[in-house]
């Protein structure tokens, strides 16, 4: 299931940058912004066991190559409350990410590839991380349904799914 999610995530991330060779790269508002904003999600498998509940902080900056195909970089912090007994921890995220709005206001799909480390978990540093998307947007706003994974060290799998919603600051 990784080298799934690693062999998806290259070639995103690789095909890219075909794209990039194609034409002079201009950033406006039309085409270039800062998103951020908040996730909230329950974890699932190993992290259900543990943790009953996740807030996150989502940032991204994006470019979007035509009206329907953008990629960019994210990051963030997700912090998973502990349960009974078992200490607070989170992931942050370093992550590369491809999106396809299908319109330009409604659907889109999403998946971000990268780092995730690990905090407060003892013997772990962290490991791929991966997190599909589906929502909707709009000029201002994305709302979004996720599933998060990090696949870290000592078969440590960090899951959550959830929903988010970010807003969109446009560069000037």
């Amino acid at each position: 299931m990784k080298k799934l999610f690693l062999i998806i995530g290259i070639g995103l991330i690789g095909s890219t940058s075909i794209f990039a060779q194609e034409t002079e790269i201009d950033i406006t508002p039309n085409n270039s912004w800062f998103k951020a904003g908040l996730t909230a999600g329950v974890p699932v498998g190993d992290a259900g066991d543990v943790s009953s509940f996740n807030l996150g902080l989502d940032i991204r900056g994006q470019y979007l190559f035509n009206p329907n195909f953008a990629i960019g970089v994210a990051s963030g912090y997700s912090h998973y409350f502990g349960k009974e007994g078992v200490e607070d921890f989170g992931v942050v995220p370093v992550a590369g990410f491809a999106r396809y709005y299908f319109t330009p206001n409604g659907l889109f799909l999403g998946m971000d590839v990268g780092y995730g480390f690990l905090t407060n978990i003892d013997n772990n540093e962290g490991g791929l991380y991966v997190n599909p998307q589906i929502g909707y947007h709009n000029h201002d706003w994305n709302i979004y349904a996720f599933y998060q994974n990090t696949f870290a060290e000592n078969d440590v799998d960090l899951q959550n799914v959830g929903v988010g919603v970010t807003y969109n600051i446009r560069f000037k």
